[in-house]
């Protein structure tokens, strides 16, 4: 059975540590089973990313179907699995060892129903979508096949019955304070990076933040200090804003660097370094891909949700390019150790990517 062959794969990936920039034994290990269905062109490219072509009938445009490799969670994470009849726990099941197995699972399928597609799929195992992966991974699989497929497909584990066609726009800044320092009682009076990086926290969470379009600034970090009984001569934070709207975001990353720029003074020196930033586009709702995948969802008796999220179709979103994330079943605890899978939807959520898949090439005469 097809979906207990993509369970079980998805449990052998779950267990291979890939934090985001160390993802290599996973690709290598994703990079290894293309070869051994016997895809085409299975490697790894200059970022990372593992490959691999399933041939087609025709000359018609590819279309591309990835899942990422990487995970939020350290190497030394205790990665212990639980599987029960209806759901399987573990941290990174489904963000996204799920995704990575349905890759497969496609291929299964298709073989099985004998069915040879009008054109190439290229099946993509990215790097660095969590974190600080900046989607480089994408952005080289974007690089590389441009405007000529058909679409983009991107996969997760979790969330079935959601279509984002919408890419939610993320800035991302390590905000880093510098002062003299000193001992906590013969140089009192000194400037302290701590405090004065806690004062930015202040101003930063008072900024007015719409709720029409969403939009969010969260702290994630905060590093710095030497000991109990010393002025912090070093201290930064790692801070990440989003909005539904690029001008929104645009105007809130101004007043960010506004406020960075004026808690400059004597003793003290801030300093804004961009590490992150997610482009936001979006295909509107009645673009043909996008019905596609609603009717979809609705021939299988699920209902739809489109919308919008953070995630690798960002980047062919970004560039007009027709995009939709899709997920496989459904789940919780996401980028928790308690994370868990329903087996259950699964067989659904194949069908949905089989069912995509296969009529896909109908949406450039839609």
């Amino acid at each position: 059975m097809i979906t207990q062959r993509v369970l079980d794969l998805a449990c052998s990936i779950q267990q291979i540590a890939s934090p985001t920039l160390f993802e290599s034994r996973r690709a290598e290990f994703i990079r290894d089973q293309f070869a051994k269905e016997g895809l085409a062109d299975a490697s790894l490219d200059a970022a990372g990313n593992a490959l691999a072509r399933l041939p087609g009938a025709g000359n018609a445009p590819p279309l591309v179907v990835s899942a990422h490799l990487d995970t939020v969670f350290p190497q030394e994470t205790n990665l212990h699995l639980r599987r029960q009849e209806d759901h399987i726990y573990g941290p990174g099941i489904g963000d996204n060892s799920l995704g990575l197995a349905s890759l497969f699972g496609l291929v299964w399928m298709l073989r099985d129903a004998h069915i040879v597609l009008p054109a190439d799929v290229w099946l993509a195992a990215d790097v660095g979508e969590e974190g600080l992966g900046n989607l480089r991974g994408m952005r080289a699989v974007v690089d590389r096949f441009g405007n000529t497929p058909v679409a983009y497909v991107i996969l997760e584990g979790m969330g079935l019955g959601e279509v984002f066609h919408r890419g939610l726009g993320v800035q991302r800044y390590r905000i880093s304070v510098q002062t003299e320092g000193g001992h906590s009682w013969n140089d009192y009076g000194r400037p302290s990076a701590i405090h004065e990086l806690a004062c930015l926290v202040t101003q930063l969470i008072t900024l007015p933040i719409p709720h029409d379009p969403r939009t969010s600034i969260n702290v994630g970090v905060i590093t710095g200090g030497t000991s109990v009984n010393t002025i912090a001569a070093k201290a930064s934070l790692d801070l990440d804003l989003r909005s539904e709207s690029h001008s929104t975001l645009s105007g809130l990353t101004l007043q960010v660097e506004t406020l960075v720029r004026n808690a400059n003074r004597p003793g003290v020196r801030t300093v804004c370094e961009n590490i992150g930033r997610r482009p936001s586009g979006e295909i509107p709702i009645d673009h043909p891909l996008v019905k596609l995948a609603m009717q979809t969802l609705r021939g299988l008796k699920i209902t739809p949700t489109p919308g919008i999220g953070s995630t690798d179709a960002n980047v062919p979103l970004s560039l007009g390019f027709p995009a939709i994330c899709i997920a496989m079943t459904t789940g919780s605890g996401s980028h928790t150790p308690a994370e868990f899978i329903r087996t259950g939807p699964l067989a659904k959520g194949l069908e949905q990517l089989f069912l995509i898949a296969t009529k896909v090439w109908q949406i450039e005469s839609a």
